[in-house]
């Protein structure tokens, strides 16, 4: 396994991320009867060694990328780990690699058969353990906090990036790994008509919709949390965005349960904006993603490109659900995205995050 959230699900390292590199840093292994085996980055490998007492076996690997290193390390490393095991045929499932290893393990292993291990990795990460559920709480508490700064710094005369700024001031002081998306999404009046999906030097100006998606990491596990608001007097055109958007994810999170699918959550939202009028107006992306420790994850919710699926809601499933409709054309934008952590139980649905809805911009 190559991609973070997967190397950290196994292995619980907290590694240093070197932008454009993920899935090139570290890695982990998994044998039959045996705990995980670090494939850790130089820079990790003595922190392992002496801090993580409960990684049996941790051996130093390359930046996964340059050819003769990739080979290097299939030919002077996973080899041998795999012989000394008696694993040299068979089958090998990966997550996610770069095409050179992909070719050097057909190389150096011909016996070895690649399949599938990222579907194998969401689908163990679908169902959160109570425990998990308990940290992705606290990540939510951050990510709330968060918002909530955004949301307190927002007025006339400032720029998208300051407000970003103090939110992610936020999210350090309160031990906060990282924000859900690595771009921090503050965008406000016409940057939300259509969506620019990350701060910029724009100023903020009187009848601004603003919207704040920054979230939260906290011990591995992600919050993505999303509130709108308004900087003076709302229009009756932005009132009635909101309030559609508003009715639209209250209408979803209500499907929620056990016996439901992520198909009877997306048709409710989409059949309550439908109610004002807005359904064309609805952000071509998904309405929701499960979340854990990945920032998106599988099943998703309203998607509707080809490959589609419909799954059952499961308890101690967790999703983030994010309505976005965009209007063009309407002063200080009419774009608004609202957006909750929901987590699946037993009975009715648990709402996860907690800031405030914008009561002005209700009609």
């Amino acid at each position: 396994m190559w991609k973070d959230e997967n190397v950290r699900y196994l292995t619980s390292l907290r590694a240093q991320l070197i932008a454009g590199k993920t899935t090139s840093l570290n890695g982990a292994l998994l044998t039959p009867g045996e705990g995980p085996i670090l494939l850790a980055s130089g820079g990790e490998i003595d922190k392992a060694k002496f801090g993580m007492s409960w990684i049996g076996e941790a051996h130093a690997v390359p930046i996964m990328e340059q050819r003769e290193l990739v080979d290097g390390f299939v030919t002077g490393i996973l080899t041998p780990i795999l012989r000394s095991r008696g694993l040299t045929s068979g089958k090998l499932a990966v997550d996610q690699a770069n095409i050179s290893f992909i070719q050097s393990l057909m190389t150096h292993l011909p016996e070895v058969e690649l399949i599938d291990g990222d579907t194998i990795m969401q689908q163990a990460r679908w169902i959160k353990t109570d425990l998990e559920v308990e940290v992705i709480e606290e990540a939510c508490a951050i990510g709330d906090s968060v918002t909530q700064r955004a949301l307190d710094e927002t007025r006339a005369g400032r720029r998208e990036l300051e407000v970003a700024a103090d939110a992610m001031q936020t999210l350090f002081r309160l031990g906060g790994e990282m924000a859900h998306v690595t771009t921090p999404f503050f965008a406000s009046g016409e940057h939300m008509s259509p969506p620019h999906r990350l701060a910029t030097d724009k100023i903020i100006r009187n009848q601004d919709l603003c919207f704040i998606d920054i979230g939260a990491m906290w011990n591995g596990y992600f919050a993505d949390i999303g509130r709108t608001t308004i900087v003076g007097r709302p229009s009756k055109e932005q009132k009635k965005i909101y309030t559609a958007v508003y009715e639209g994810l209250m209408a979803g999170i209500e499907t929620m349960r056990p016996g439901n699918t992520n198909q009877d959550c997306a048709d409710a939202i989409i059949a309550k904006i439908a109610d004002h009028g807005l359904e064309e107006h609805l952000f071509s992306l998904f309405i929701g993603h499960g979340i854990g420790m990945g920032a998106n994850e599988p099943p998703y919710i309203g998607e509707t490109l080809p490959g589609t699926t419909t799954y059952e809601f499961q308890p101690n499933m967790v999703f983030a659900v994010e309505p976005l409709v965009w209007v063009p054309n309407v002063r200080g934008g009419g774009g608004v995205r609202l957006e909750d952590m929901v987590l699946i139980t037993e009975g009715d649905p648990h709402l996860l995050s907690r800031v405030e809805y914008e009561e002005r911009l209700l009609l």
